[in-house]
């Protein structure tokens, strides 16, 4: 079935073994979370989680144990593995007899992405395929339009699917961007200039990660999303200016006295971005802040007198953010 039919699904009735596999990690985790809170009750005491990939040959015995063992005051026993590829011969030996066989009172649940080659499981008996692949613009339009009205915001096909387009057709982003609009509107219909000002575009959204992995401290995030932002904007000179404008802004919200009412007037920013841009100010300090635009303007400077290449200019705002190194 397709993730979108799970929850209809899960309306009818306890299936025996999930199999949740796709590369989608949004569809992943919400359909295993869907389940488990549909069918487990006491989960300290009737869930259990193995790494698939350390279960191989006799080794899977103690997932079959698990399985079998009976829940406690309560009707099912869920047991989750994730990224479990047996091999014929493995399902043969320790799984068949369990999959044909399978105790009335437990689910198994299964996470895969796919990334690896291993028996068939999908045709395997008592197995319900869930396909969690990266979903088409349609469905994903379709899920930010049925979401934003269950929750009383209204809007258009076409804004839905501006949503979708903003994101990528990215679900983990997707559900983001539609759950930040629910917050922000709350009720009534949200309009195509909102969705232009709230939702993060793809460059932006980047810079936006860029951001929260200096603010964290993740050298090694921020150099994944620096590396693929250069790749798609060209040059180093569209890094530098993102944060510079970014941090810029967070230390305006931060070190001025105005309202957010006042502050969206000056930056020219919607009220809840500026209460966001607060937030995110707060937990980088303002003294860092000022440290930061500081060393960035200076980088930015010498790469325009010519002291610096472009890549010197980004590896001293690199050094300056996370060594403490000008």
């Amino acid at each position: 079935m397709e993730y979108t039919e799970l929850k209809q699904s899960i309306t009818e009735g306890a299936k025996s073994i999930y199999l949740l596999e796709g590369d989608d990690a949004y569809f992943r985790m919400k359909g295993e979370e869907q389940i488990k809170s549909a069918f487990l009750e006491m989960p300290e005491l009737n869930f259990t989680s193995f790494d698939g990939e350390t279960l191989k040959g006799s080794g899977i015995s103690a997932l079959v144990s698990a399985v079998k063992n009976y829940p406690f005051m309560a009707e099912k026993r869920v047991v989750k593995v994730s990224e479990f590829y047996p091999t014929e011969n493995e399902y043969e030996n320790y799984l068949k007899n369990l999959f044909e066989n399978f105790p009335p009172s437990a689910i198994l649940i299964i996470v895969n992405t796919g990334a690896k080659k291993g028996v068939d499981l999908k045709r395997k008996h008592a197995v319900t395929f869930v396909n969690c692949g990266k979903a088409d613009p349609e469905t994903v339009s379709k899920w930010v339009y049925i979401t934003l009205r269950r929750a009383g915001v209204n809007t258009s096909t076409s804004c839905s699917e501006r949503i979708a387009e903003y994101c990528l057709y990215n679900m983990a982003r997707v559900a983001v961007e539609v759950q930040k609009l629910i917050d922000y509107k709350q009720e009534g219909t949200l309009t195509r200039e909102e969705v232009d000002e709230l939702v993060f575009k793809d460059a932006d959204y980047r810079i936006y990660e860029l951001t929260n992995a200096a603010a964290s401290r993740n050298f090694t995030k921020f150099c994944e999303v620096a590396d693929e932002l250069q790749k798609k904007a060209g040059d180093e000179v569209f890094l530098l200016n993102g944060l510079f404008n970014y941090f810029k802004n967070l230390l305006t919200v931060i070190s001025s006295g105005e309202s957010n009412a006042e502050l969206s007037k000056l930056l020219k920013m919607k009220e809840f971005a500026v209460k966001k841009s607060r937030e995110q100010a707060e937990r980088i300090g303002q003294t860092r802040l000022e440290e930061w635009v500081g060393y960035i303007y200076s980088a930015i400077s010498d790469m325009k007198c010519g002291r610096l290449t472009p890549q010197s200019a980004l590896q001293t705002v690199e050094n300056a953010i996370f060594f403490g190194i000008g």
